[in-house]
């Protein structure tokens, strides 16, 4: 219920304060459990994602965000909540096993799940390599994955924005359900999963029009984080 009075509030501030557009919103199921595997270029993507979708969309995100203290974090439990977030330990190992399963949960009841499978925010506009977690829920799950590009939302709001920018119109680009039916039992196999995950990348490429890198985005953080500090020592 609160995902429904968080949409109808912020829904219309949105629509005509920046004017988002929508592209393929007609390749989203009207029913039944789906995967949206989308591009993640800013903190805007949670809203403007799901915005002009009628349904729900629940996604996967990091526990953080449902531990802060304080004002700020009654506020960031609050919003992530209303956006239909589902707190996952990511710290690798067990807790990469129970997120799994988290998802197929949600998938089994019918949703629409939401994730991004670079795992984090692109430090610089780019699509970078994807952890093959969306792979397995696939194939276990045998849900349609439907690719879901942001667009402009780096621009409008980067990493370290507080606030959106005005005068940039986001969109979103949804593509046609992928078929891996081919490969439903093989979901151990590792090459299956990284060849899933790869065709869901390169079709997130072709919709957000990306530049595409072979390196994972946590990784490319840190060696942005490291020239940086290098630049300042001078």
């Amino acid at each position: 219920m609160f995902y429904w009075v968080v949409k109808a509030i912020l829904g219309p501030f949105l629509l005509a304060v920046f004017r988002p557009w929508t592209e393929g919103a007609e390749n989203v199921p009207k029913q039944g459990p789906a995967i949206l595997a989308g591009n993640h270029l800013s903190f805007a993507d949670h809203f403007f994602g799901p915005l002009q979708i009628r349904r729900k969309v629940i996604s996967l995100g990091k526990a953080d965000y449902f531990t802060g203290r304080g004002i700020k974090g009654f506020f960031t439990r609050l919003f992530f909540s209303g956006v239909g977030t589902v707190p996952i330990d990511r710290s690798g190992g067990k807790a990469s096993e129970a997120a799994l399963r988290t998802g197929l949960r949600i998938l089994r009841e019918g949703h629409l799940l939401g994730i991004y499978p670079e795992g984090t925010r692109s430090p610089d506009g780019r699509l970078y390599k994807g952890k093959t977690g969306v792979a397995r829920l696939a194939l276990e799950s045998r849900a349609p994955v439907i690719p879901w590009a942001v667009i402009n939302t780096y621009e409008m709001m980067p990493p370290g924005r507080p606030l959106p920018k005005l005068g940039i119109r986001p969109g979103v680009k949804f593509g046609k359900p992928l078929d891996f039916s081919r490969y439903y039992g093989m979901e151990d196999d590792r090459l299956v999963l990284r060849a899933v995950t790869d065709e869901i990348m390169y079709a997130l490429m072709e919709l957000s029009g990306q530049e595409y890198v072979d390196k994972y985005a946590a990784s490319a953080k840190v060696e942005l984080e490291r020239a940086a500090r290098a630049a300042a020592k001078g």
